[in-house]
């Protein structure tokens, strides 16, 4: 390797250290094409249209996990805020009688004010976000039996299945929805001031208390967005499945906060974009989906997961550790 190409090299191992996004970005193609290389049934048309549900699901829960995150929070009980709303939104359609698509928006009103609860017992009380999640977790999930006996709610009205099940061309539509989210998001987190106060808060709560930020309303509201979006998962769900069912989202907490960390938020807060959880939970979809498609064993398939998931975790600190040896033989050469 001559002088040009290694100063090539380093220049984007540089810039690629720098800005994690494209760090991640550049893991999921690389991804993509060692799938194709190894199965091309993942160009298929259909594999594709449902992967890219299943990064919708996953990523709409990823990219309020990673505003939580950035605050210094998180929520665990994300799933089962999801079948919760799905649940009070098919009842509304089947028992109700209400419009479906009313239905539709009622039930993410309802994730809201669960989301709401949660960011409120977090401030209110003090407690820790991770323990309080846990528990409402239970209390979600209880709510949930009790209301259906452990019984899906079927006889969902057909004209809600466009919004899970459609597609406009060849893109799903839930597919559309978490590309304008993510949009929305990061216009949110980088030209409004709550947007800039949540990630001064995630990076020092003293500091913004001192600087007169309202915290506790602002991680009400960021818990409250995160209800929202669980919900919004939880209904697409139930237009995609044409049931609501209290099973789903079981795996969503641990899967958005991996699609967090391997997006570059740090769990500490303050550090971190809607993009890069996006992009996350597209790592870890296209992993379940080569998975299935290359028929590995099951119980191999979590062990599977979890290695890329952590290799994705570590190419940056790896790419660090190559600059601060870099910059250390620089000085050495000087003196």
């Amino acid at each position: 390797m001559n002088v040009m190409q290694k100063k090539s090299f380093s220049d984007i191992a540089s810039i690629l250290g720098r800005n994690s996004t494209a760090l991640i970005g550049l893991v999921l193609v690389l991804l993509i094409v060692v799938t194709v290389i190894i199965t091309p049934f993942f160009l298929d048309l259909f594999n594709l249209q449902s992967l890219m549900r299943d990064i919708s699901l996953i990523g709409l829960v990823a990219i309020g996990q990673c505003l939580l995150l950035l605050i210094g929070e998180l929520d665990l009980s994300v799933g089962t805020m999801a079948s919760l709303a799905g649940i009070f939104g098919g009842l509304l359609m089947t028992k109700a009688g209400i419009d479906p698509y009313l239905s539709f928006v009622l039930g993410l009103l309802s994730g809201v004010a669960l989301g709401t609860i949660n960011g409120l017992l977090v401030t209110k009380l003090r407690l820790n976000s991770m323990v309080t999640t846990i528990g409402m977790q239970g209390v979600y999930y209880g709510i949930t039996m009790v209301i259906t006996k452990g019984k899906a709610i079927t006889q969902i009205p057909d004209s809600i299945f466009f919004i899970g099940k459609g597609d406009i061309g060849t893109i799903p539509i839930p597919f559309i929805i978490v590309l304008i989210v993510v949009a929305v998001a990061v216009v949110f987190v980088t030209k409004t001031k709550t947007g800039r106060y949540i990630y001064a808060i995630g990076n020092s709560k003293p500091a913004a208390h001192i600087l007169g930020i309202k915290v506790d309303n602002i991680r009400v509201l960021t818990f409250a967005i995160m209800g929202f979006l669980s919900a919004l998962a939880g209904m697409l769900c139930l237009a995609r499945l044409g049931s609501a069912q209290a099973s789903i989202g079981t795996n969503w907490p641990m899967n958005s906060i991996a699609a967090c960390v391997i997006g570059g938020v740090l769990l500490t807060g303050g550090v971190g974009s809607p993009i890069g959880s996006l992009i996350g939970a597209a790592i870890i979809c296209v992993i379940s989906n080569v998975i299935v498609l290359v028929g590995v064993d099951p119980y191999w398939q979590s062990a599977v997961s979890g290695i890329v998931v952590l290799i994705a975790i570590a190419l940056p600190s790896v790419l660090s550790i190559v600059r601060e040896k870099k910059k250390a033989n620089i000085i050495a050469e000087k003196q």
